[in-house]
């Protein structure tokens, strides 16, 4: 029987993976916290052989930074993250991280079920590509990668000037990628778009957030 550790600071998605795993006869649930920090402490006093892992855990912690932080010392836990966030930004990362696999928390206890096995089988299990979701009145797909970047510029509050240094290009560069976005998303203006793309977990802003 493998131990499990579940990272996961809302209650009810934490509560229904506790489910899950005591249901199962080969998984054992081990610890079961809100914090992605304390999760290498319990990696250090406890066997754990498998950690469902969620990106922004309770205090902001980062727990992407946690998987990169967890397999540098522990390679053989297998750890599978687990997310709501649909931004490619999150997919890229967590194959980066080190992370074994992907479950988006949309899918049923069958899906995550599978996949667990199939991790700890050695398996390394990611979608091609996030979920589809809806910004306005366009679809997240029809987003272009520039536009992409610069979403997630306005969801952590910065200012055209701000945009326009960060991307290394012109302030009219970046009003021109916004009301291009305005246009596809029938939005009124940059903050109802930074909003609707917050709301539907499309581009998020984390701590360590980097660029692609």
């Amino acid at each position: 029987m493998k131990n499990v550790m579940i990272v996961e600071d809302q209650k009810m998605i934490r509560s229904i993976l506790e489910g899950y795993i005591d249901k199962s006869d080969d998984f054992f649930l081990k610890a079961s916290i809100e914090g992605a920090e304390q999760a290498y402490e319990i990696c250090e006093t406890k066997a754990i052989h498998l950690i469902l892992m969620d990106v922004q855990t309770a205090h902001r912690e980062n727990g992407l930074a946690a998987v990169k932080k967890i397999k540098k010392s522990f390679p053989g836990i297998r750890i599978v993250v687990v997310t709501s966030l649909v931004d490619d930004g999150i997919l890229k990362r967590a194959k980066c991280s080190g992370a074994d696999s992907l479950w988006y928390k949309d899918a049923d206890e069958t899906t995550l079920m599978q996949i667990i096995s199939r991790t700890m089988a050695g398996e390394h299990v990611f979608p091609d590509a996030p979920p589809v979701v809806e910004i306005g009145t366009a679809k997240s797909t029809e987003f272009t990668k520039t536009e992409m970047r610069v979403l997630r510029c306005l969801v952590k509050g910065l200012t055209y000037p701000q945009i326009a240094e960060r991307l290394n290009v012109e302030v009219v560069t970046v009003k021109y990628h916004v009301t291009n976005m305005l246009a596809k998303t029938n939005l009124k203006n940059k903050l109802q778009l930074a909003v609707a793309v917050s709301d539907a977990k499309f581009v998020v802003d984390i701590a360590e957030d980097e660029e692609y």
